[in-house]
């Protein structure tokens, strides 16, 4: 039972972390930009996270959750903002390998970034919460049984951008700085593009 369990949390981890939003393609960047550790690294920040919210979920702390979105439009806007000056940034940058001073701000503010930003989706806790319940995950008696789900979860998504962070490094040794740039430029119009949806969301 406990086996099943973490299996079920680890595919959950992998399949959340797979789908493409605005972190898959933050991170995809990054890795194409700076090399696949610093993908990775941002990737972390994101099951970090990820690990995070099915904490709550499967803890059953209802206290934290209700907090996070009692106040999810204001939490929810620093992100569309931030999420904006990273689509700006992709935007109008020059191509990675021509920004060294960008590379050396180092893998913590990589793992930050990730980190706040994968945090500031407080509804994201409902998702986790509607679906362990319909996979029969949650669990709020057995904290053993809990644990394994967060620790699946965790770990799922961290071998999704591990895949990642490989595959994107390997395409960025055989593109040239025109390409280079047209990642930039898809990026960071992508990126804008779900801060657009997230505003809307947020003023619906």
């Amino acid at each position: 039972m406990s086996a099943a369990l973490f299996l079920k949390g680890l595919a959950f981890g992998f399949v959340l972390a797979a789908t493409v939003g605005p972190m898959w393609i933050l991170c995809f960047r990054r890795t194409i930009a700076f090399g696949a550790l610093a993908g990775f690294v941002s990737g972390m920040g994101i099951a970090v996270a990820d690990g995070l919210y099915g904490a709550i979920a499967a803890f059953g702390l209802t206290a934290i959750s209700g907090l996070l979105l009692s106040y999810s439009f204001w939490v929810g806007l620093v992100g569309a903002a931030f999420l904006v000056y990273l689509g700006i940034k992709a935007l109008i940058g020059a191509p990675p390998a021509a920004s060294p001073e960008e590379k050396a701000t180092g893998l913590v503010k990589a793992f930050l970034s990730t980190l706040g930003l994968t945090l500031t989706n407080p509804p994201t806790i409902l998702a986790f919460v509607a679906i362990f319940a319909g996979l029969g995950l949650a669990s709020t008696a057995d904290y053993g049984a809990a644990s394994l789900i967060v620790l699946g979860v965790f770990l799922g998504s961290a071998a999704w951008w591990l895949i990642l962070s490989t595959a994107a490094a390997r395409l960025r040794e055989r593109i040239g700085p025109r390409l280079a740039r047209a990642i930039n430029v898809v990026s960071g119009v992508s990126i804008l593009g779900f801060a657009a949806w997230q505003l809307a969301e947020l003023l619906r």
